[in-house]
């Protein structure tokens, strides 16, 4: 008697489960609701957290030519999206979705600099964000992260403004 009321309860949630599932839109034609977004960006701020606090080498100890040398490898591996001041004014950027970010806003500036490299290193899936990680040194890694922090922006800046 009750395994068979234990099955009916999981056949009921199954298919509530997959009811609502059915209500979420996967298209990129459609700006999604404010619950998915929420959704989306809790487990990827978590993922992101987590993944970044293990293996990642030191950063370069001159920081001064690693955020000159970045800002060459930003002209050519970021600015075709994030455009020369990291604001997303570049087409391809704007075609995106999600769209590119803005590297110069709080809410990407907040990231740890660790976060950072494992973002640039690793990619982001579901977004336009690519992984360098299998074409870039970390100290290249490292370099953009570096040059990323002085992009001009009104916000605080990670770890390098500690």
């Amino acid at each position: 008697m009750r395994s068979g009321m234990a099955w009916m309860l999981f056949v009921l949630l199954v298919v509530l489960i997959m009811i609502a599932l059915m209500r979420f839109n996967l298209t990129a034609l459609h700006e999604p609701g404010p619950t998915e977004t929420r959704l989306a960006n809790l487990f990827k701020h978590y993922f992101i957290y987590r993944a970044s606090r293990h293996g990642i080498p030191p950063r370069p100890k001159d920081t001064k030519a690693s955020i000159e040398r970045g800002g060459s490898h930003y002209g050519l591996d970021c600015s075709v999206c994030h455009a020369d001041d990291g604001r997303s004014q570049r087409p391809l950027g704007q075609w995106m979705y999600p769209r590119t970010s803005d590297l110069t806003n709080k809410r990407v500036q907040s990231y740890s600099d660790q976060e950072l490299f494992w973002i640039i290193q690793n990619g982001i899936r579901y977004t336009g964000m690519p992984a360098f990680g299998d074409i870039e040194s970390p100290d290249r890694v490292w370099d953009l992260v570096n040059y990323v922090r002085t992009l001009p922006g009104d916000s605080q800046k990670g770890d390098s403004a500690k």
